[in-house]
């Protein structure tokens, strides 16, 4: 195009140019060795410029045989090259569709063709042929060729992490991945798997120098790397918890400036504050946590925050977290958890029946059959209430990749994953409750609920002799065989006379009779001859 338009601003230029001599004409005289030469003006412009033309023609001709070899040996290395860079481009492909045969036969050609020192995409098409074909130690040499290279390093290392992964060598790996981060923090491959190994090995200082490289070199947005920071800093918060609370403190409260409702952020700050006495800041850190999202950890760590409260006090701590989130299942099974503690049974009911009301969860019914055996002892309640738990769907928990934690963990142990665990229900992915069945209702549960059984007064409820004899009569009486309707030959003993009844015994301990009077002289029940010893 430059071309062009110089080429046409010389045509306008000699054209003015003539123009301009055309309208002034006059004569041009040369005396040359005795000679008188007379012409037109524009004759002789014309003439001269004929001439230069013709120099310039000549000139070009001279320059094109003179170098006449080297063009012609220059035609065919770029004929060469391009047939080169075709069967690399086809041998390519190939590798790309999974034809080993037609790789390896491209890569050959483009190899007598190009030299691989021009190209290193020759020994990257031989690398992926070797690998197609199963040949990964020769494929190994190429990548370890291709990352001796400046050109192809970064290529080369990549091949290697790939390898050292399939083989299962994480430590190779981790040394291949991390060579590539500190030459080219730019590559997410590197950055990302460094990333997690240094996470994994608990070096937090290093993870986050390694996050502020990529954010500079934009390989992760600013969202992300907000939230990655703040789960890197929450990690090393938790490590410094016990040997430097001021430390762990302001991480956590940094990791809070980027994540506002990240809860282990705000449980963390909290233990280091109680561990500086300042209740105060610390409650009202939790205080903002629960208001963003109420978890069960946030509300153990407020309620239980000082040693020396009383059950009535910790009752009213739960209750002010129930004012911050009304309606809401964990304040109710918070309040109901710290009324149970307080033996303030109808309030613990009435708040754990609610939040199965609202929610039909594992852990209502859990902590209804706790305030049952508390209150009233009876198994066969407790019994129903652990029955519905079975139904109920699971409680949420700390859940990443399939595993199920106990509390939060800043890498998934299954597969190294940086930020992977969530606050949702495990087995998520399963329709319907845990057991068969309909999911439980508290109207239902209540209505099939037993009534309260009496206590027998001849012994303690909780004696474990008594529950034997009873659990032994219960067996006799099931494996006691059923009475035959056939006629019984005359010779043939009778039942009766083969096998006593088991409901006319009465079990009774070998030490004797009870110490209760009424029992003792209970003339109603006589005392069987025969005694089942449980020792």
């Amino acid at each position: 195009m430059v071309k062009l338009v110089i080429f046409a601003l010389v045509v306008l230029v000699l054209g003015y140019g003539f123009s301009w001599l055309a309208d002034r004409p006059g004569d041009l005289s040369l005396i040359w060795e005795g000679q008188l030469y007379q012409t037109k003006l524009i004759v002789a412009a014309s003439g001269l410029i004929a001439l230069i033309a013709l120099v310039m023609i000549a000139w070009w001709l001279v320059r094109m045989i003179w170098t006449s070899p080297h063009s012609v040996t220059r035609y065919f290395r770029a004929r060469k090259r391009d047939r080169g860079y075709q069967a690399l481009s086809t041998g390519l492909i190939a590798a790309g569709a999974g034809n080993a045969l037609l790789a390896r036969k491209m890569a050959a050609r483009s190899r007598g063709l190009i030299r691989a020192d021009q190209e290193p995409l020759i020994n990257l098409l031989e690398a992926q042929a070797a690998l197609i074909e199963g040949r990964h130690d020769e494929a190994r040499a190429k990548f370890e060729a291709m990352a001796n290279d400046p050109e192809t390093r970064e290529l080369g290392l990549r091949g290697l992490y790939l390898e050292a992964k399939r083989l299962g060598a994480n430590e190779a790996a981790r040394q291949y991945a991390e060579k590539a981060a500190d030459n080219a923090p730019y590559l997410p491959w590197a950055a990302q798997a460094t990333l997690e190994y240094r996470s994994q090995a608990g070096r937090w200082d290093d993870a986050i120098r390694l996050l502020d490289q990529q954010k500079a070199a934009r390989v992760v947005d600013k969202q992300d790397g907000e939230r990655l920071r703040g789960v890197l800093l929450t990690a090393r918060a938790d490590d410094k918890l016990e040997k430097d609370p001021a430390g762990a403190r302001d991480d956590a409260l940094q990791a809070l400036k980027l994540i506002p409702d990240f809860e282990p952020a705000a449980t963390v700050a909290a233990k280091a504050l109680f561990r500086e006495d300042k209740l105060r800041k610390a409650a009202a850190i939790l205080e903002q946590a629960w208001k963003a999202r109420p978890h069960p950890d946030v509300g153990r760590i407020y309620v239980q925050a000082r040693s020396g409260d009383s059950v009535t006090d910790r009752l009213k701590r739960a209750e002010k977290l129930e004012a911050l989130r009304p309606n809401n299942v964990e304040s109710l099974l918070v309040v109901a958890q710290a009324a149970l503690a307080a033996q303030d049974f109808a309030k613990a009911r009435a708040k754990a029946e609610a939040a199965a009301r609202m929610q039909s969860r594992e852990a209502a019914f859990l902590l209804l059959a706790d305030i049952e055996e508390s209150e009233t002892g009876d198994q066969g309640r407790v019994r129903h209430w652990l029955a519905q738990a079975l139904k109920a769907p699971r409680d949420p928990a700390w859940v990443a990749d399939g595993f199920v934690s106990d509390k939060w963990l800043p890498v998934s142990p299954v597969t190294g994953r940086l930020d992977a665990f969530e606050w949702k229900a495990p087995f998520g992915q399963l329709e319907g409750p845990v057991e068969e069945g309909t999911v439980p209702s508290i109207d239902a549960a209540l209505k099939t609920l037993p009534p309260v059984r009496q206590q027998r007064a001849e012994a303690p409820a909780n004696d474990h002799r008594i529950i034997e004899l009873e659990r032994a009569a219960t067996i006799a009486e099931a494996v006691r065989p059923a009475p035959v309707s056939a006629p019984t030959p005359a010779s043939a003993p009778k039942p009766a006379e083969t096998i006593a009844p088991v409901r006319q015994l009465e079990p009774k301990p070998y030490y004797g009779m009870p110490d209760d009077p009424g029992v003792r002289d209970n003339k109603a029940a006589p005392e069987p001859k025969t005694r089942l010893r449980l020792f």
